[in-house]
């Protein structure tokens, strides 16, 4: 219940506008999550809690749903209740590129199990929650810490190239992803389930009123304060439980006098004013992700990831760069009217450790392009490109097809209009991350 007794009009809507931009992330992870783990109605529902749904088909030009979508890495999605006890994902010996990244529920990352992280061997890791005090069993690998009692997995697995045996391969590799409560790997006694909750239903509509605190109130339910929080996140809660915001999911927005209520209608509108003008202002997406000691006390930081790219990786587990502009200055770069090049010199290959790729996309629905080849991407696992006589690699850039059969082998398709090229490198090397490499310029022939 909300003291009015320690309620100060005057910081009321401060308050409200970081509460807001704390709680985008927040949101947006339960929007997800409401409509795979808990709506069985939904399109993209999981099956609930504690089970992988996989995705093996690669993405074309008729699948619109998604923005810059990526064909590099499919995706294999799960939501984990950690209130009653932790789970353990298990995964195979695999010599291509994966990684199970263990979200929280603010989009922080808690931990990696993957091909970078903990190595192509096979494994049983431990995903724990913020109450679990119990013993390690034996065979676990490494255990992931979580700070929230909810968690999140967007797996990704490398898929090679699009033809059905290399689909049929990926499918078989994801089916090996699997997901044990503790007691059924351990083989011990089952606990006492978790209480049954009544989950809100997801409204789109919510993130822009006073009910934006509803929501935030139960979740920070799953969200204890722990001593390995930062001091922000403390004394930002400590002003909340004064609104009535504690975390037990009571909050009654009608209990509030009225110029309180007034001042947090403000405060949320200064919360998305804010987050709006960052995600317009120029800057490098690439540090928006991250684990808590990379990203958690940065609310905004946070909140700006979330939005331009939410469940992005960090850098050091994938790169992305990109061409928006060709060398001449024409922005975006059009293809209906003159043809493009990207010339990688013998030592400026993109130096990645498992691989790399540049996907075309048409703008301004960034979307896969339509071509006779239906290739959508080109890198270093795409057959019979040619290099150039020193060891460099030119890629042609164009909407027809070159005459020439060797620059043919290396066209990627763009569309007949403006476009832009996103290039992607998984486990980038230390010149990428400190910025030594460089991407060399689309130039206009």
């Amino acid at each position: 219940m909300v003291n009015p007794a320690l309620v100060d009009p005057a910081t009321v809507r401060a308050t409200a506008a970081e509460a807001w931009i704390r709680g985008y992330p927040i949101l947006q992870n339960y929007r997800t999550l409401y409509a795979q783990a808990l709506d069985e109605a939904d399109p993209t529902y999981v099956g609930g809690f504690g089970v992988f749904r996989h995705y093996p088909q690669p993405f074309t030009p008729a699948d619109t749903d998604l923005v810059t979508p990526n064909n590099d890495t499919l995706h294999s999605w799960a939501w984990l209740d950690l209130r009653a006890e932790p789970w353990v994902v298990s995964v195979p010996a695999e010599d291509r590129y994966y990684v199970l990244p263990v979200h929280e529920l603010d989009t922080v990352y808690a931990g990696f199990v993957g091909a970078r992280t903990t190595g192509r061997e096979a494994g049983d890791y431990l995903v724990a929650g913020p109450d679990w005090q119990g013993e390690t069993p034996p065979g676990i690998k490494g255990v992931i810490r979580a700070a929230t009692r909810l968690v999140g997995i967007v797996g990704r697995t490398h898929l090679a190239g699009p033809t059905p045996a290399e689909i049929a391969e990926l499918a078989a590799v994801q089916q090996q992803y699997r997901l044990h409560p503790l007691h059924r790997y351990a083989g011990t006694p089952a606990p006492a389930p978790a209480p049954e909750m009544v989950w809100p239903v997801w409204r789109d509509e919510v993130m822009d009123t006073v009910e934006f605190l509803c929501f935030l109130d139960f979740l920070l339910g799953f969200f204890p304060l722990t001593d390995e929080l930062p001091s922000v996140e403390a004394e930002l809660r400590g002003r909340l439980v004064d609104l009535g915001i504690d975390g037990r999911g009571e909050f009654e927005p009608a209990a509030l006098p009225l110029d309180v209520r007034a001042e947090i209608e403000r405060g949320i509108a200064d919360g998305r004013a804010r987050l709006e003008h960052a995600a317009g202002e120029p800057r490098d997406a690439t540090a928006l992700f991250g684990t808590r000691e990379q990203v958690g006390a940065d609310f905004p930081h946070q909140a700006l990831g979330a939005k331009l790219g939410l469940y992005g990786l960090p850098v050091e587990e994938a790169w992305y760069g990109g061409w928006t502009t060709d060398s001449a200055g024409h922005q975006p770069p059009n293809a209906s009217d003159r043809d493009h090049v990207i010339r990688f010199g013998p030592h400026d290959l993109p130096p990645a450790r498992f691989f790399w790729s540049a996907t075309m996309y048409a703008l301004p629905g960034r979307q896969l392009v339509d071509n006779t080849l239906d290739r959508y991407s080109i890198g270093d696992r795409t057959p019979d490109l040619v290099r150039d006589p020193d060891g460099g690699l030119t890629l042609y850039v164009q909407h027809k097809r070159p005459a020439d059969a060797q620059h043919s082998a290396n066209w990627l398709p763009a569309p007949d209009g403006p476009f832009t090229v996103v290039i992607r490198l998984y486990g980038p090397d230390p010149s990428v991350l400190d910025g030594r490499w460089q991407l060399p310029p689309l130039d206009p022939r």
